[in-house]
C-alpha cells in the first residue's frame, strides 16, 4: 500500500525558490489544501515560505495536521571556494526539529533560475564528489538521509551525468520522474536498473514533446512549465503505474511525493493548482489499488 507515503510539495501550488517564477500563494491557502486532500505529509518548500526559526517551521506544519518529510536545497557542490556545509547545517536544523528524514539536494550552478549551466572539468567533478562525501556524512550525523537530485539547470541533468554520479559515487538519488525526463533519462529505466540507488521520489507526469523543445535548447526550461509542460500524473508520457510498481517489487520504503510544478500569474479565482494535485491524488489511488489486487 502506497496511499500513507504519498506527500505533498508546494511547487505543485507555484511557490518556488526561484526568483520571479510567479505569483506565490500563501502557507495557509497551500497547506489547508494539502490537508483537505487528505495529505499527511509535505515537503518544506523553498526558503521564506514556512518560518525560518526551525522549531516556529515545525509548529506551523503540526497545526495543519502535516508532517515533513524533506525539503529541496539547492547548493554549489562544484566549486572549490565556496563551502557548502553551512548552508547545509543551517537546513539540518529545520529537519531535525520538525522530524524530516530526506534532504533533497540539487548541485546548483550558482546562477539565478534553470535555464543556463556551465560543463564541469574533471576537477570540478572530484570537488562535487568530495562535498557529496561530507554532506552526507554531515547529514547522517543529525539523523537526516541525503538523495541527489537530477534537476534541469543544475550541474547534474542529463544521463551522462547522472551516470557519471552513479559510477563516482554512493549517493542515493532522489528520482524527479520529470526532471530526469527532461533531462533525456528514461526514469523507468533508471528505476528499473538501479532501484537500490533511489532514497526518494517525487512523481511528475510530463508533456514530452514540450520537454523534448526543452532538451533540444529550443524552449527555455521556464518557458516549458508555463506552457504546461508537467501534466496532472497520468496524463503525460510517464508511466508513473510502473515506475511505482518497479520501486515497489525493489523493496523501496520511501515518499512519494507528489510534484507538478507550475506558474502562477496571480491568485487563482477558482480552484486553481487544487485540481490538479486532486487529480493526481486519484490516479495514485488507482495505482494503490492495481498493486493491490495483484
Amino acid at each position: 500500500m502506497i496511499m500513507d507515503r504519498i506527500a505533498g510539495a508546494p511547487i505543485s501550488w507555484g511557490v518556488c525558490e526561484v526568483p520571479g517564477w510567479g505569483h506565490q500563494l500563501t502557507p495557509h491557502r497551500v497547506l489547508t489544501e494539502m490537508g483537505e486532500l487528505g495529505l499527511a505529509a509535505t515537503e518544506f518548500g523553498p526558503d521564506g515560505f514556512l518560518p525560518d526559526e526551525p522549531g516556529k517551521k515545525a509548529e506551523l506544519l503540526r497545526s495543519y495536521g502535516l508532517r515533513a518529510v524533506g525539503g529541496f536545497v539547492p547548493t554549489v557542490v562544484h566549486d572549490p571556494d565556496r563551502d557548502p556545509l553551512p548552508v547545509i547545517d543551517a537546513a539540518l536544523d529545520g529537519f531535525v526539529a520538525a522530524g524530516a528524514g530526506t534532504l533533497v539536494l540539487a548541485a546548483t550552478t550558482g546562477l539565478d533560475g534553470y535555464d543556463e549551466r556551465p560543463a564541469l572539468d574533471d576537477a570540478g567533478w572530484a570537488t562535487l564528489f568530495a562535498n557529496l562525501d561530507r554532506i552526507t556524512e554531515r547529514c547522517a550525523g543529525r539523523g537526516v538521509s541525503l538523495a541527489l537530485h537530477p534537476h534541469m539547470g543544475t550541474i547534474v541533468e542529463r544521463r551522462e551525468e547522472v551516470d557519471r554520479v552513479l559510477e563516482g559515487s554512493e549517493v542515493p538519488l532522489c528520482l524527479d520522474t520529470g526532471h530526469l525526463l527532461a533531462g533525456g533519462t528514461d526514469p523507468v529505466d533508471l528505476a528499473r536498473q538501479v532501484p537500490e540507488r533511489i532514497a526518494h521520489t517525487h512523481l511528475k507526469d510530463v508533456d514530452d514533446a514540450l520537454a523534448a523543445r526543452v532538451r533540444a535548447g529550443e524552449l527555455p526550461y521556464y518557458d516549458a512549465v508555463c506552457a504546461g509542460m508537467y501534466r496532472p500524473l497520468g496524463e503525460g508520457d510517464v508511466d508513473i503505474a510502473e515506475i511505482v510498481r518497479i520501486l515497489e517489487a525493489s523493496g523501496y520504503a520511501g515518499w512519494y511525493v507528489m510534484e507538478q510544478d507550475t506558474v502562477l500569474t496571480g491568485e487563482p479565482e477558482d480552484e486553481g493548482p487544487l485540481a490538479d494535485v486532486r487529480a493526481g491524488v486519484r490516479f495514485l489511488g488507482g495505482v494503490d489499488a492495481a498493486l493491490a489486487a495483484h
